[in-house]
């Protein structure tokens, strides 16, 4: 993401890389403020104990960490790793990932009309976060709607090359989550029971997709694919409970584990 010259707020997410590593913890650079420095103390690296700290951490390792405390008076800011689960690193990492590939955009942007980028994500880039979140979903925005940015009072002259590069360069957003369905049934028809429950999870919309793959009795896997994270979890919670549900009411069993 761009670099802000300020600190992040305690619970916040952020990016780092690992500079250091002692017994005693790892200091890290905050990649999405300007480099500022970290620190992550062995308690905080690993659940239970950590005999080697650089089992789990190293230097120029890419991480994603909480943080935990901050004091702008000292300049500390103390991080967890282990306080983030996967699912939240893979879905920080590619915030980060598309927020930077939008500033990369956005300066090819100010170059080719002949402005300094820095001066073109003031003038340009930060009415577009104010508007949007962040820089890339303004990009998403634009790829889908041609009058999109025309909300951020972006100057007129720029929207449809800012339109045709975001059309060019950002694919329809969407993601992928999956949990684990098992099911059982002790009656004669159980099988034809359990397809039933199964059926009760699968649809198709212009927002989602839910499918199921067959793992092998008595499990399978729920997949949604959605715009984004909330919206796939909000099915996900629907398609689950429908399921475990209907096969109740047939007379089986059913328990829905989110894979994180």
């Amino acid at each position: 993401m761009p670099q802000s010259p300020e600190y992040p707020e305690e619970g916040e997410l952020v990016v780092c890389t690992v500079k250091d590593v002692k017994n005693f913890g790892a200091f890290v650079s905050l990649d999405e403020y300007g480099s500022r420095e970290g620190f992550i103390h062995v308690s905080e690296i690993a659940t239970g104990w950590v005999k080697y700290i650089r089992d789990h951490v190293k230097e120029g390792q890419k991480i994603v960490c909480k943080v935990t405390e901050v004091d702008r008076s000292k300049g500390h800011v103390n991080l967890s790793l282990k306080q983030v689960n996967d699912h939240q690193r893979r879905e920080k990492i590619q915030q980060w990932k598309n927020e930077n590939k939008a500033r990369k955009l956005l300066d090819i942007f100010a170059e080719k009309i002949g402005q300094r980028p820095d001066e073109f994500y003031e003038k340009v880039g930060l009415p577009l976060i104010d508007r949007f979140g962040s820089l890339y979903a303004a990009f998403e925005a634009a790829a889908t709607d041609k009058n999109a940015i025309r909300k951020a009072g972006i100057p007129e002259n720029y929207i449809n090359d800012f339109n045709q590069i975001a059309a060019e360069n950002i694919a329809s957003p969407s993601v992928t989550i999956d949990g684990l369905l098992e099911l059982s049934s002790q009656k004669p028809e159980g099988i034809d029971d359990i397809k039933k429950a199964l059926s009760e999870a699968i649809s198709r919309s212009d927002e989602h997709e839910v499918r199921v793959q067959y793992i092998g009795a008595p499990r399978y896997r729920l997949l949604v694919t959605a715009s984004d994270y909330k919206r796939a979890e909000e099915e996900m919670k629907k398609s689950s409970e429908k399921v475990v549900r209907t096969i109740a009411k047939l007379g089986g069993a059913g328990k829905f584990t989110r894979n994180q």
